[in-house]
């Protein structure tokens, strides 16, 4: 029998929504594969492939793999005065809008914004210690996710990395002999944000280190801006633990802090070197930063963000939105699910945040592995699977998206 044509294969593919040169991809796949009927399963199968929205039902709040802290934003299509000065009509900086921001709800000097913490950490060593010694505790060369580690990253900038201490202790008394020994440009704390060393340990404190009149530089990672966390209502939960602030950091004598911003600060996908004036000009003065730099729509972003902040409105950000719920309201939610057990879980925060750290929750359970069901459906939810059991934690899901973890769990079972 005659295969029909790819044409007429995919005009009879229309009803999905894929632009045609898609579906004629779809079809045109279908009928080299001698299976002209798949070819609807090959445009479903392309449609997936893009990128789209998921419900989060694993209980990571920060889950690297489904976009960190989740983050609602929109802008008209209209011109911005990204770089344009409104009072001089002359050209402006793009960094100043949410940098100005950054730098009220920090305390820092000064602020740039690069498209996330490792750019941050490449820049300010790059700009500051090219070809000259920057000293590092061996118990903080960390690895973060996709393999990156603290030495290649020095190595690239190229900084010369000085190890100092040992892997679980490193005192004051290391540090000053690399800065007398090597010459440090730069002492670089890293803080270790994706996982914890107990027993016998020591670490050098920021303040301790501030003595040494060499720059002190923390790459603090996750994000949290300020102790006090003064944009909830009910101040610092107990699940952040002893994670540092950005905000203190600085008071107890950083010269320079860099985070993350799409971790515990909530927002888009981002980098913040902050804090002395002239350490922040010398990174944004370097020819990287024109490679490092966001676009406006990050800015805005992260703009919206930071006005959250200074309104005290924790609950205008997604992530501190869910963090902060309360587990009678998840349990409100599960029994109005009518779907699956009713099960207590423990939540994490997750994106190399909090290590150990658990956040008490509710999700409902499931016998078996379903997840790829969940997975198939027209808004995939993403469950986790222990011990042959299918679990939705319910703190990691928006309330607006519970009818659809309803549908999918209909679908499945």
């Amino acid at each position: 029998m005659r295969p029909p044509s790819v044409d007429s294969l995919a005009r009879s593919l229309s009803d999905i929504d894929l632009p045609p040169p898609l579906l004629v991809d779809a079809a045109r796949t279908a009928i080299s594969n001698g299976q002209p009927e798949s070819a609807r399963e090959e445009a479903i199968r392309l449609q997936r492939a893009l990128l789209g929205p998921a419900i989060n039902g694993t209980g990571v709040l920060l889950h690297t793999n489904l976009g960190r802290a989740p983050l609602a934003y929109s802008q008209p299509a209209k011109s911005t005065n990204l770089e344009f000065d409104l009072d001089t009509g002359t050209r402006g900086s793009r960094n100043h809008h949410a940098a100005n921001l950054i730098c009220r709800l920090t305390g820092a000097d000064a602020a740039v914004i690069v498209n996330n913490c490792s750019a941050a950490v490449t820049l300010v060593l790059a700009a500051l210690a090219r070809g000259r010694a920057v000293a590092v505790s061996r118990g903080e060369l960390v690895e973060i996710g996709g393999g990156f580690r603290v030495p290649d990253v020095m190595t690239e900038s190229g900084a010369r990395l000085v190890e100092v201490g040992t892997t679980n202790r490193t005192r004051l008394a290391d540090y000053k002999n690399a800065q007398e020994t090597h010459e440090a440009a730069l002492l670089l704390k890293v803080h270790p944000s994706n996982y914890r060393i107990t027993g016998f340990t020591e670490e050098t404190s920021v303040k301790a280190l501030a003595t040494l009149q060499v720059p002190v530089v923390v790459d603090l990672g996750s994000g949290l801006i300020d102790d006090a966390c003064f944009w909830l209502r009910d101040g610092r939960p107990s699940w952040l633990g002893d994670e540092p602030s950005v905000r203190q950091t600085l008071e107890a004598g950083a010269n320079l802090v860099t985070f993350s911003c799409d971790k515990l600060f909530g927002g888009p996908q981002a980098g913040v070197i902050a804090g002395r004036s002239d350490l922040v000009q010398a990174c944004a003065n370097h020819p990287l930063m024109r490679a490092f730099r966001p676009g406006a729509l990050v800015l805005n972003a992260l703009q919206q963000t930071a006005l959250a902040y200074l309104r005290r409105d924790g609950d205008a950000i997604p992530f501190w939105r869910m963090a902060q719920t309360s587990v009678s309201d998840l349990l409100s939610r599960a029994e109005a699910l009518s779907v699956g057990h009713i099960v207590h879980t423990m939540a994490m925060t997750g994106g190399g945040s909090l290590p150990g750290q658990q956040i008490p929750s509710v999700g409902v359970e499931f016998e078996g592995d379903i997840s790829r069901l969940l997975r198939d459906a027209d808004t995939p939810v993403i469950a986790r699977v222990h011990d042959q059991t299918t679990v939705i934690d319910l703190r990691t899901v928006d309330p607006s998206d519970d009818p659809l973890v309803a549908d999918a769990v209909a679908s499945a079972v």
